[in-house]
């Protein structure tokens, strides 16, 4: 059986149909919270209640369980994210406890860009995360993924939200010249399944990214072509735009953007474009074919 953490959020609903589809049982991991959990519908899959840190809770979760996909984070909640206590610590138990109850692979989803030394917080937390599966001395797959888009995801869709919102302009942090490389959920989700049995990505670190190469802006002027409103660019320093952003984040519970989207953007955030035709043979979707969820 496969345990999926994070299965209600944007890439693990995706995922768990992926893996109900292949005909694979999946147990996920709901942590105790008092929303309704958006669990992915029409399909059979068994929950397991308890959080990253519940030592207890998770051994009981892991019986019978063969593989983790480890999707959970924090950083989606920006100011109000526990990226220490969950990403860091929960990762560090979660892989621990599956080492203990012999569990026989741990495929985590991480960022390009993850550096225990950088100076953004959710890179270094995911480099942190890493280090601790790795150390765990359980067989592993770590993914370092681009930019990926797919509907509501947290990229284009929040693009969307705010081209909307705006008054008029669109804050274009610096030159808008940071470069991306999106990929499409769907072909996420297939890589992660797809090194499911296969032992050649065994403790294995893999970037992977989309076709394409564009720059934050043109990103931007897509999106602005596919709802059919535009904005004048307007650009400003990452410092003030990441200042205003923790001013007026904590005011929105869905404000589009937070800390933590900027610092996406405050490097380059790619990898060789035929990383997934290389290593999986699959052909990626072009970002330009595939944003038709964001029509009105």
């Amino acid at each position: 059986m496969i345990l999926v953490t994070g299965g209600t959020g944007f890439i693990g609903r995706f995922l768990i149909r992926q893996l109900v589809a292949m005909g694979k049982p999946v147990r996920t991991l709901l942590r105790p919270s008092p929303d309704t959990p958006k669990l992915p519908r029409g399909m059979s899959v068994d929950v397991a209640l308890c959080s990253l840190t519940d030592e207890r809770s998770l051994r009981a979760a892991m019986k019978g369980i063969d593989v983790i996909y480890h999707l959970a984070g924090t950083e989606r909640k920006g100011s109000r994210a526990d990226l220490n206590g969950v990403d860091v610590e929960g990762t560090q138990i979660l892989s621990q406890v599956a080492a203990q109850a012999g569990v026989e692979r741990l495929i985590y989803l991480s960022h390009i860009g993850a550096d225990r030394a950088s100076a953004y917080p959710v890179f270094k937390a995911k480099a942190l995360a890493e280090g601790h599966i790795i150390r765990s001395g359980i067989n592993y797959t770590i993914f370092r993924s681009s930019i990926i888009f797919g509907p509501n995801d947290q990229f284009t869709t929040s693009i969307a939200q705010l081209i909307r919102k705006a008054p008029g302009i669109f804050l274009l942090p610096g030159d808008g010249k940071t470069l991306l490389q999106p990929i499409w959920i769907e072909d996420l989700v297939t890589c992660l399944a797809g090194v499911l049995d296969d032992s050649a990505f065994i403790n294995q670190i893999i970037s992977i990214g989309g076709i394409e190469y564009y720059s934050f802006r043109q990103v931007v002027e897509l999106v602005m072509g596919i709802i059919g409103i535009r904005r004048r660019f307007f650009s400003i320093s990452p410092v003030y735009l990441r200042w205003f952003t923790l001013f007026i984040e904590p005011m929105f519970r869905f404000f589009p953007i937070s800390i933590f989207w900027l610092d996406y953007l405050a490097s380059n955030r790619t990898c060789p474009l035929d990383s997934l035709p290389r290593l999986f043979g699959l052909m990626p979707a072009r970002l330009s074919q595939r944003l038709d969820y964001l029509k009105p």
